[in-house]
């Protein structure tokens, strides 16, 4: 994880104003296995007996996992659990949070707790600029001075606007009202809990990839997320991770 050191501009008070350009994702527990889609789909015709599924290999019965995401047979994928928890803008749960169906989330919330002063800056990897209608576009690399304008600015956007947030806090503003001042460039942090099949529509939507049947484009900021998520589930459930690239990444 990259991070810039702020230069302390705040009296001895304050915090530390910082800022960073990676978002982290840690898987914190799961209950997700290949296994848990072959029980799953194989009750509807093996009833009680699909449990024995749970002790065989999974390996055994790839081509099953491949057809029932094929066809698109989708439910089995729903009997699993990932939960995560995500350090990431503000602005990344807000686009993350219209994903409904199959997941729940819990952030931290600016009511109950000071939040910490720590902000998004774009890497130099982060592509500026934007060339193209809305609909048909393309991001490409800014200029040195395009980077340097983007990080001073909004460095000293946000060390303002937390000075304005501590300044009425100390003053008994409650945090829930001086809030209002920070910009969604803040970090904040989230549980988010989904199964397999919620978690590859995601990924359909929120990330690029080369075996994608229909092209996306995500938000580089939520990709950031999406992929350090897809890197734990592939190792948690190889073969309806395989199967999803196979088929064009597409959620059944």
């Amino acid at each position: 994880m990259s991070q810039t050191p702020a230069e302390s501009t705040e009296s001895p008070d304050s915090a530390a104003v910082s800022f960073r350009s990676e978002v982290t994702v840690e898987l914190v527990k799961h209950s997700a296995a290949d296994s848990d889609v072959l029980w799953a789909a194989r009750v509807s015709t093996a009833g009680e007996q699909s449990l024995e599924e749970l002790q065989k290999d999974p390996e055994r019965s790839k081509g099953l996992i491949n057809y029932l995401m094929r066809d698109r047979h989708g439910s089995p994928f729903e009997h699993n659990s990932m939960t995560f928890f995500i350090s990431a803008p503000i602005f990344v749960f807000r686009e993350f949070m219209r994903h409904r169906v199959g997941w729940s989330y819990n952030e931290e919330s600016g009511r109950y707790r000071q939040l910490e002063p720590v902000f998004y800056v774009p890497g130099e990897s982060r592509k500026l600029v934007q060339q193209g209608r809305p609909g048909k576009y393309e991001f490409v690399e800014g200029t040195p001075e395009q980077y340097k304008l983007t990080s001073g600015v909004m460095e000293d956007s946000y060390r303002r606007a937390y000075e304005a947030y501590e300044e009425m806090l100390a003053a008994g503003v409650a945090r829930e009202v001086a809030r209002a001042v920070l910009p969604v460039g803040l970090f904040s942090s989230m549980y988010a809990t989904c199964n397999a099949r919620s978690l590859m529509h995601f990924l359909g939507l929120r990330t690029q990839h080369e075996q994608a049947k229909v092209p996306s484009f995500p938000q580089r900021e939520i990709e950031m997320v999406g992929e350090q998520m897809e890197a734990h589930w592939a190792g948690l459930m190889p073969l309806t991770y395989g199967a999803f690239n196979a088929n064009g990444r597409i959620a059944p």
